[in-house]
């Protein structure tokens, strides 16, 4: 099972965003959004829910308890 951590440090790759850009999102620091990245930190739920929105998948995807990362996007 990936850990939350990864996942979220490979979107944000992915999407090609620094993390300053994701800090300014959930309107922290980018050091404090390093330390989500790297696991030193735990990711506050209200951060998982922005980041879901943000990525548009779920926050199950984000947790790592599913792979699929658009459940919705058949609807």
């Amino acid at each position: 099972m990936r850990k939350l951590n990864e996942i979220i440090r490979e979107l944000r790759q992915d999407n090609d965003l620094n993390q300053k850009k994701i800090a300014e999102l959930l309107n922290t620091t980018q050091q404090v959004y390093s330390r989500y990245e790297t696991g030193e930190n735990e990711l506050p739920i209200h951060h998982l829910i922005t980041l879901a929105k943000f990525y548009k998948t779920s926050t199950d995807f984000l947790l790592g308890l599913t792979n699929e990362r658009n459940p919705h996007s058949n609807d």
